[in-house]
């Protein structure tokens, strides 16, 4: 889905870095697997740039975005980190990647902020995509873990991408950790 610029006290915020994308990862040979390119497409949810309000916070009514599906608050905060996103994206294949209890994966990346470092946490699912030889790639949240915001991880287990890109190709299930 193509994001709508979100204005706020006549600033424009831009969401295009955020607009899908065509991405062709190859993965070298290993253990059984052949060297393989596998093609996504790449989308990213609203929660990437948007927030559930807290308790008892007051909002502004003009801070609201309009999603597909709901309504949520725009976050300046996830707005400026998402710049990031695509090129994180486009390096899973070379980064560690974990699983979560939900089905989905994470990486986080270290973000440098006043020579404060901290851990940007990227959520995303891959699925098959209709497309035959396609795969979907969803970037579902990414947020930087704060008090409001803590993390959800589980226990760390890694995952590669191929692995998962692999398995998801060719309809095998991959084992969640406990």
């Amino acid at each position: 889905m193509k994001w709508n610029n979100f204005f706020h006290q006549e600033e424009v915020y831009e969401l295009a870095h955020l607009h899908p994308f065509e991405w062709h990862f190859t993965a070298e040979a290993a253990d059984k697997r052949p060297d393989r390119t596998y093609k996504f497409h790449v989308t990213f949810s609203m929660h990437c740039f948007t927030r559930d309000p807290l308790p008892n916070e007051e909002i502004d009514s003009n801070l609201w975005y309009q999603g597909p599906k709901e309504n949520r608050l725009f976050c300046f905060y996830r707005h400026t980190l998402s710049y990031q996103l695509p090129d994180i994206i486009k390096s899973l294949g070379d980064r560690v990647c974990w699983h979560t209890h939900h089905g989905n994966y994470f990486t986080i990346e270290l973000v440098t902020q006043e020579g404060e470092v901290i851990e940007y946490e990227v959520y995303f699912d891959v699925t098959r995509a209709s497309r035959k030889g396609w795969l979907n790639l969803i970037v579902q949240t990414a947020y930087v873990r704060t008090e409001d915001y803590k993390t959800t991880q589980p226990r760390k287990r890694r995952i590669r991408l191929d692995v998962v890109a692999y398995n998801t190709q060719l309809r095998k299930p991959i084992k969640r950790p406990r």
